[in-house]
């Protein structure tokens, strides 16, 4: 059984559209994570999730009942907010209990379940502080434990991280790794805008870019094989190059030719109809390797150097090219601003897309 499927879910603010028909199961137990840039949806597909925004079109099911029209409070969802939202009146262990006071739990089930929370997220010493006596990775901790109490089906994280220095985004990150798999059975939800968070937590990262999906993977998946040009440049960081390129020949392999002159062949077939269109080639970063001129794909001069020790990146502009082309090369690289580079990629760690930035593999 799904722990989540949204069958054509959409969403308008009069006559703003902003979702246009998700489509997307979750299994029980499995941890998502909604990335895309600001605007894209992720965060009301999240509250239409939740219950704190109406659906417009569609079908909301949690493990197995259409939930539509239930109010939040029925949904058995808990939710993370990006601000801790504590009462600052309440001691740890009063701000974790009461929801469950709320409900009428008794006393015991209350005792037992809070302490249990505190035990998992090492808030057991802290329990009788207030608020103000916390740090910001502790409250966050807190924020977490008041929703594990109230044993959800599916839990919610909107950008949780957010408010943290970047020390404290580490510890939580980790501890909420750690939650991940105490918490085996329960379905997470995780919305952020930090790729590393979602690279390290997720077992499936869904990508949505003006209200869609783009492509739905494990984290390794959308980085070996994205579907599209978006879903290349959203995941990895520095993003992937991409640089025009002209397809030559196809078939069961296929050929590009570089504004040098230089070509190489990819080892994956490709559709014949595709010979004599401007394609677009993606390289990582750290996949790019120092070239002489007579066998390079890329050739440039130095805009910026980064030396950060185990690695130098390098900010190169090239002829005809739009964007600047990234190079991360390991250790200590001594180039400068003005100095003329040759590049080049081995051709299975490369990526051709279309001119419409559709990767070739999925055509």
């Amino acid at each position: 059984m799904n722990g989540l499927k949204l069958t054509n879910i959409k969403k308008a603010y009069g006559e703003t559209e902003v979702l246009h028909g998700i489509d997307l199961e979750i299994d029980i137990g499995e941890f998502i994570v909604f990335v895309g840039p600001s605007g894209c949806g992720k965060s009301t597909l999240l509250r239409m999730i939740a219950g704190l925004e109406d659906i417009t079109a569609g079908d909301l099911e949690i493990e197995g009942a259409k939930v539509n029209d239930l109010p939040a409070a029925m949904r058995g969802i808990a939710m993370v907010f990006q601000t801790y939202a504590l009462y600052p009146h309440m001691t740890v262990y009063d701000n974790m209990a009461f929801a469950m006071r709320i409900a009428k739990e008794s006393k015991e089930d209350i005792d037992k379940r809070v302490m249990a929370a505190a035990d998992m997220l090492q808030l057991t010493e802290y329990l009788g502080r207030l608020p103000k006596a916390l740090s910001g990775g502790q409250r966050q901790r807190v924020a977490i434990g008041r929703a594990i109490v109230r044993n959800p089906k599916v839990f919610l994280f909107d950008e949780p991280l957010s408010n943290l220095d970047a020390a404290l985004r580490v510890q939580t990150r980790i501890e909420i790794a750690n939650l991940k798999e105490k918490m085996e059975k329960t379905t997470m939800i995780y919305v952020t805008h930090d790729q590393v968070e979602a690279m390290t937590l997720a077992d499936r990262i869904v990508v949505l870019s003006a209200g869609r999906i783009e492509q739905v993977g494990t984290p390794l998946e959308l980085y070996t094989n994205p579907a599209n040009v978006f879903v290349a440049k959203f995941i990895g960081s520095p993003s992937m190059n991409i640089i025009d390129t002209d397809i030559i020949a196809a078939g069961e392999t296929a050929k590009v030719k570089f504004d040098n002159g230089n070509e190489t062949t990819f080892p994956f077939p490709v559709s014949d109809s595709l010979v004599g269109t401007t394609g677009q080639l993606g390289i990582r970063p750290e996949d790019f390797q120092i070239a002489t001129e007579h066998d390079a794909y890329v050739t440039g001069t130095v805009l910026f150097v980064e030396s950060l020790g185990e690695v130098t990146l390098l900010h190169i502009v090239v002829p005809n090219q739009e964007e600047t082309v990234v190079a991360k090369l390991s250790g200590i690289m001594e180039f400068h601003k003005g100095q003329t580079i040759h590049l080049k990629a081995e051709s299975d760690k490369m990526h051709l897309f279309n001119s419409e930035g559709i990767s070739v593999k999925y055509l």
